[in-house]
């Protein structure tokens, strides 16, 4: 297994290379099952891309109609909006999302991508480049792909 991956089991109907989710958490009946630790060891609210379906094989679960299988995954890029002034290529921040109630805005998913939390360590990807709005609150914004740094 490469490094930075994870295994864990997902619903056979997510269980595609490439095919990106958020993981949302146990369900009460996930207390259940006696395979509870090996779907729930991915941490909450975070964005993940299965890279390797590792076997065909399911296993019955009480929330997947289909079962689910074993697979290896990576906490996925996110597309989001951040102050454009140190933006660059490689560069390393610390995601902070606005102070901004704008909910109705444009730019508002971007700058607030599910998958992250301020405070996260990041690595700039890719700068996709300007915001295609202008913010209302005056900020001069880029567009990136970024993925967490691990701790």
């Amino acid at each position: 297994m490469e490094e930075g991956r994870l295994v864990t089991l997902i619903g056979t109907e997510l269980a595609k290379e490439g095919e990106e989710f958020i993981f949302l958490g146990a369900s009460n009946k996930c207390e259940e099952c006696k395979l509870k630790n090996a779907c729930t060891n991915l941490e909450v609210d975070r964005r993940y891309r299965v890279e390797k379906v590792r076997d065909e094989m399911k296993h019955d679960c009480y929330i997947h109609e289909d079962g689910v299988c074993v697979v290896e995954v990576t906490e996925a890029p996110i597309t989001a909006a951040v102050e454009g002034a140190y933006t660059f290529k490689n560069s390393k921040i610390v995601f902070a999302p606005p102070n901004c109630k704008e909910s109705d805005c444009e730019l508002f998913d971007s700058c607030h991508p599910a998958g992250l939390r301020g405070g996260d360590r990041c690595i700039i990807l890719e700068v996709i480049g300007d915001a295609p709005v202008e913010c209302k609150t005056g900020r001069v914004l880029k567009l990136v792909s970024m993925r967490r740094e691990a701790i």
